[in-house]
Order: C-alpha cells, then structure tokens, then sequence
C-alpha cells in the first residue's frame, strides 16, 4: 500500500519516510525501483541541510545544501532522472557513493548538473574529474532535462537528453550509494530551485 509524504517540513522530516513503496516505473517494466515519483519518494533519506520539500509536482529544494542518498549501496545499474534546474544550479547525481555522509567527487563519482562551472569542461553533463563533457557543455537551466547513466563494471555512459555527453573506463569506485544534490548556487539572497520529477533505478 502506497504512502504520501506530507512535505513542508525541514529536510530531518523525511529521514523517517524512506520505506513508501511506489512501485516500478511506469513504462519501464519489470526490474526499474522508483526512488521519487512526483511527491512520492522511496528507499532516500535526506542528509545535510537542504530544504526538500513537495511543489509542482516535484520533489524541490530551494535552500541551504544537501543530498537525497539512497537507503541502499549499488554496483551495476541503470538511472533514469527527470530534474529541472535553473542556470546557476549546483547540482548533481553521485554515483557509488563509499561515504553516505560527505559525498563528494573524491568519494564518488559526480555527474554533474551546473551550467556555470568555472571549469566547464566538468560542468553539465560530465564525471567531475572523471570524463570531461563532449563536444562541448550542454545548457540544462531553465527547463526540465532528462539524465540516463549506465554504470556497468569500470564503464559509465551519461545520457543527457537523448544525448551521450560522457563516456568513461574508471575502475576508483565498483560499489555505493547514489546521492541526489542541491546547493544553493551562487547568490545566497536568491538561491537557485530544484526540482526532481521522476528518478527510478535498476541493477544490472
């Protein structure tokens, strides 16, 4: 039986409401595990500060930093990620995470969404540090985006709106947990929005 989480509270208030079942995703078949469905979430728990919270139809955080971390470690999978993001949007899907506590691109691998990296080559669309973006760094603000990423083994493929933008062999990480992040951008008196839609996970 599906449970609704009533949002509107600090990021601690989801930490008890991992366990909902949503289901596999719709129009992905047998084996897809739905982490966030619109306001619905399952197998997360927020760390740190952010303020996630249900709007639009979405999972949103809009201040302070922080990660939506899966209760679960993974090897081999496949991600499926709708987000919107505006373009100064720090942001990003982390792979494989060893430390479920302090995430970061030395302790798993970041696919980042940040469309003013002052390193753009690691902005939007590449592994930070990892494999730089090709041909050149996407836009991801100011509209929803979809993210695929197939990590299998060393070889990690990202997909950024239908379009492969990193393609990388790197044996550093072969198991964690994956983190959704949120920071508040650049301009603290208007921090930028984020917003999850649809994110849903399968092992390989």
């Amino acid at each position: 039986m599906k449970r609704f989480i009533a949002f509107g509270f600090a990021a601690a208030s989801l930490l008890g409401c991992s366990t909902m079942d949503v289901g596999s995703a719709a129009g992905y078949g047998d084996g897809w595990t739905t982490l966030i469905d619109g306001t619905q979430m399952s197998g997360l728990h927020a760390i740190q500060d952010a303020n996630w919270h249900a709007a639009d139809e979405a999972i949103v955080a809009n201040k302070g930093v922080g990660f939506l971390m899966t209760d679960k470690e993974y090897g081999d999978f496949q991600i499926h990620a709708e987000f919107y993001a505006e373009a100064d949007t720090n942001s990003g899907v982390f792979l494989r995470c060893s430390d479920g506590m302090k995430p970061d691109s030395n302790v798993c691998y970041e696919v980042n969404i940040w469309d003013i990296r002052p390193k753009p080559e690691y902005g939007t669309g590449a592994i930070v540090d990892v494999a730089a973006v090709t041909p050149s760094m996407p836009k991801a603000g100011g509209h929803w985006n979809t993210y695929e990423i197939t990590a299998q083994g060393d070889h990690i493929v990202v997909m950024l709106n239908g379009v492969k933008t990193a393609d990388a062999h790197n044996g550093k990480h072969a198991r964690g947990l994956i983190g959704l992040q949120y920071a508040a951008g650049n301009d603290k008196e208007h921090p930028s929005v984020l917003k999850w839609r649809k994110v849903q996970i399968r092992p390989l």
